[in-house]
């Protein structure tokens, strides 16, 4: 195939896979939206329902990382947690330096069977986005603006809603914040010097106190800490875009399961506990840049084929009528027509671009690039 034919293929894939994943999405939200009058009737239902719902849209985005683009993911971890992973609650802490490391976070979910019921931290903007923020919203996420002061109040509400989720739930935490560059990990850097604290090589410093509140939350009813480190072979840089084309990549990701019992009640003596474990985060990083492997027995989980009937049941339910449409459109032979149809493609290309755009690091967010604004939380 010439390298234009070749372009083009692709430009189609990422146009159907688009198609597919926001239009399905949008069903789904309008789903959720009725699902609403079950909330004051009969709320264990409406939680149930909406798990469902929601594993509908988030494992479409896992399908395109372990089916489509094949990728491998590794992990490394105690044999004897690994049979606790997916039948407890958790708090799972993830370092946050690739494009798609919350792929990756999810696909750990979906390996255990609690991709559609986990729970994120998530900025307060990610409410208002059509399909992924939308569905957070019926899944009870807890949003936050990040600011502390204004945060607290409405954090350790929603946290406490989740004291009879009636799903076992994972709740996937980023507590350096921000994703990793350079430049954030200089400034970060300079606030660990002032504030006495050891510097970090591979991680920005933990902002201790949105863990610590979900700690004191959520105690008695999560069970542990995931402690998990994800790193990619052959120093790989990840991304959507790559995932989109079909490149295969090779995931590995350290997990360690600490009792919950274990982690201090107390904040201060939280906070302390949460430095010295990205301390430990950082050692496993230096060693597998290394040695390129973890100090763990290292196991592949298998692939469930959810995702994958997922997404073909939605590819057939809704490209059938596109291109019956598409059909329609070039027999009629009007003009109009076919403008408005590519103004569509066009709008679609748009689509496709922002989803991408969202992921990539040198995009990503600006929180922790301020000097003036370095108070931890």
């Amino acid at each position: 195939m010439d390298i234009v034919g070749f372009l083009k293929s692709q430009f189609i894939c990422h146009l159907l896979i688009c198609y597919i994943f926001i239009v399905s999405g949008l069903i789904i939200n309008f789903i959720q939206l009725f699902t609403l009058i079950l909330w004051p009737i009969n709320k264990q239902l409406f939680r149930k329902i909406n798990c469902r719902l929601a594993y509908c849209i988030s494992s479409q985005m896992v399908m395109l990382l372990e089916w489509w683009s094949g990728t491998n993911c590794t992990l490394y971890t105690d044999p004897e947690s690994y049979h606790k992973y997916g039948k407890e609650n958790a708090i799972v802490i993830l370092n946050h330096n690739f494009e798609i490391d919350f792929l990756c976070g999810w696909n750990f979910c979906e390996r255990f069977g609690v991709l559609g019921s986990s729970k994120v931290l998530a900025k307060k903007e990610l409410s208002y986005m059509p399909i992924i923020g939308w569905m957070w919203y019926f899944l009870e996420i807890v949003f936050c603006k990040r600011k502390w002061e204004e945060d607290r109040k409405t954090v350790v509400q929603k946290l406490l809603n989740l004291r009879d989720y009636p799903e076992n739930f994972w709740f996937l935490i980023h507590c350096e914040g921000t994703r990793f560059t350079e430049q954030k990990h200089q400034i970060s850097m300079k606030v660990a010097e002032a504030k006495g604290l050891p510097k970090l090589k591979y991680h920005l410093l933990p902002r201790t106190k949105g863990f610590a509140v979900t700690v004191q939350c959520l105690r008695n009813v999560v069970s542990a800490v995931y402690d998990s480190t994800l790193n990619f072979r052959n120093n790989e840089n990840p991304t959507l875009l790559g995932v989109l084309n079909g490149k295969k990549y090779h995931a590995d990701l350290y997990v360690r399961r600490i009792p919950l019992e274990d982690v201090p009640e107390d904040e201060q003596e939280c906070s302390t506990w949460l430095h010295k474990l990205y301390q430990e985060k950082d050692a496993f990083q230096e060693e597998y840049y290394r040695t390129g492997t973890y100090p763990a027995v290292p196991i592949v989980p298998p692939r469930r084929p959810w995702t994958l009937l997922n997404w073909l049941f939605w590819a057939l339910l809704l490209l059938y009528p596109l291109f019956q449409l598409l059909i329609n459109m070039i027999n009629s032979g009007s003009s109009l027509t076919l403008a408005s149809f590519a103004f569509v493609i066009i709008i679609a290309s748009v689509g496709v671009r922002w989803m991408i755009g969202v992921t990539e690091i040198n995009k990503g967010s600006t929180y922790g690039n301020n000097d003036n604004k370095q108070k931890q939380k």
